[in-house]
Formats: C-alpha cells, structure tokens, sequence
C-alpha cells in the first residue's frame, strides 16, 4: 500500500471513528440522559394536569426517601388510605415525567380507600441517577418499595399500576421473585423489549438526531450505555420477564398507539405465564386509554381485580 493509500485509508478510519462516537454521544444524551419535565410542559389532557396538582396538594402526602441497592436516595409520594386499610397500589410513571403524572391514576384509587405510593424512578423527580434505566435497575428499586410498604404493613395487598417505561418495569418486576405480599400487576402500554423499541422510535426521529443508518446506530449507542451507564439495554427483555412471572397480569393499550405498537401489548400477553387478561382501547394513542374511555379503562380494572379477589 502506498503512503496516500495509507493515509486515505487512515482519514476515512478517523473519520468513521469520530463519527461514531459523536453519534453515540448524541444518542445517550437523546435518550439516556434524564431531562426533568417542567411545570409549563403541556400534558395530553387536562386531567393529567389537575391530576399533577392534586398530588402536589394533597393534604396527606408525605414524602418518602429510601436508598436504592447502589446507594441513590430515592423518592415517593405516599398518599394513606382509610384507617386500617391494608390494599396498596403502587403507581410507576414513565419516561420524562415523574411521579406527580400518575396523580389521573391516584384519584381513582383514592374512591377505593387504598393507600397509595407514587415512587419517583431514578434520574426523576426527586429521586437521584444520571441515566434512564427503562426497567433495568427500576425494577431493583420498585422492589426496595415494596418491602418498604411491607416493613409499614405486613399485611400489604400490593397491587403494581406501571404505564409505558413504567409499565415496562412493572413486567420487569413480576419477572424476579417477589413476595406473596404483591398480589397483582398492571401493565399499559409496555414494549416488549428496549432494543425493539429503540428500533422503531429511531425511525421517527428528527435528523439532527438520526445522523447515521440504525444498523449502525444501535451498536453505537449500546456501546455508550455500557461504558456511561454500565448496563446493556439490549437485555431489557420485559417479555422475558413475562415468561417467569407468577404475579396475574392486566395488559392494556391504545390501538391508536404510534410511540409503542400495539401489537406488542399481544406478544406480551402471549408471552406471559401468570393468570393474565387483556383489554385494547380504541382510538386511545399512547397512555390516553385512561381519558380517551375512563369507563372501559377503569371498569376492566375493577374486573380483572374482582377476578383475581383483590
């Protein structure tokens, strides 16, 4: 090889080189890097709004603090219910948002009387952490909770309420083994698994972002939030979880759903050993089947409960 070649060759090399790792930088800061959502964000209905305000207000919220099992100091709202009331819904909110979003769900729950935990995951509200962990160390943390409310009440009938990366970590959740404490799961609009997921949002995504090819920039990223991060997201597997779970399971989506397809909420189901139903809502896109028909939504819940005597 000649010295041009050689220094041609060598050029494209750093190019490609250079390219990549500002590529995968770009992408962790895109998608790994929490970003705290702001009081002027716009929600998707006004009800999520009052529902933030509600929690926010609620005269009997108490903030919670534990550690997790890599020492961050995490976060919840705590809500009591009735005097001795023993049913507990834990409330697991989804990516760029935090726990004062689950508050459309807290309201319900709090008609039943049920003592409800509203956890900040890592990197949100106030909870600590620099990455986004879309169910990998969440659901280690969701479980710290758990015994959290068992060591309050070890008669705790839990019941875990998760929508999108939350519902993601509830199935993450029921995949570990868990106290009998725990009795039932909800998940909406879960994916199946992150590297899935990752694939189909990368398509849609402004060019300023999707600078190279996604054959290329999954690898890339991958690479970035095992060095950074320390995890692999290609193993966040929610639909493996499902395999192992023994916790009954509701899965529900929109049918409308253009951010997680809904023919995963159907894989996931399928997947799942543990006592399950399934319910889709029409016309609901992402997480909006609770407003598009708060009915349906809240009638198959109150089923799926008496099914399983909780």
């Amino acid at each position: 090889m000649s010295k041009k070649s050689g220094f041609v060759l060598l050029s494209v090399l750093s190019g490609v080189l250079f390219g990549g790792a500002f590529a995968g930088n770009k992408l962790y800061d895109f998608a790994i890097k929490p970003r705290q959502r702001a009081d002027s964000t716009p929600d998707s209905s006004e009800l999520v709004t009052r529902g933030r305000k509600w929690v926010r207000n609620h005269a009997e919220r108490r903030d919670i603090y534990i550690n997790s099992i890599d020492s961050l100091r995490l976060h919840a709202s705590f809500i009591p219910g009735k005097e001795n009331e023993h049913h507990y819904v834990v409330l697991i909110h989804g990516i760029w948002d935090s726990s004062e979003g689950m508050g459309i769900y807290a309201q319900e729950y709090e008609k039943k009387g049920w003592n409800m935990l509203l956890p900040d995951l890592r990197g949100f509200g106030q909870s600590e952490g620099d990455y986004v962990g879309y169910g990998n160390d969440d659901r280690y943390d969701i479980i710290e909770w758990i015994y959290w409310i068992i060591k309050r009440d070890p008669q705790a009938r839990i019941l875990l309420h998760g929508t999108s990366m939350g519902a993601a970590t509830t199935l993450m959740v029921t995949g570990e083994s868990l106290p009998e404490n725990v009795k039932c799961a909800i998940s909406d609009s879960s994916y199946t698994t992150v590297k899935e997921e990752f694939l189909d949002v990368y398509e849609t995504l402004d060019p300023k972002v999707a600078i190279i090819p996604k054959w290329l920039a999954l690898p890339l990223l991958r690479l970035e939030v095992k060095i950074r991060a320390g995890y692999d997201f290609y193993k966040i597997k929610p639909i493996e979880a499902v395999k192992n779970s023994t916790t009954p399971t509701l899965f529900l989506h929109g049918d409308a759903d253009k951010f997680v397809k809904p023919s995963m909420c159907r894989e996931l189901f399928d997947a799942a050993a543990c006592k399950k139903e399934f319910c889709m809502t029409l016309g609901a896109k992402h997480i909006e089947g609770v407003w598009v028909d708060s009915k349906k939504y809240w009638k198959k819940i109150d089923e799926f409960l008496e099914h399983n005597n909780f």
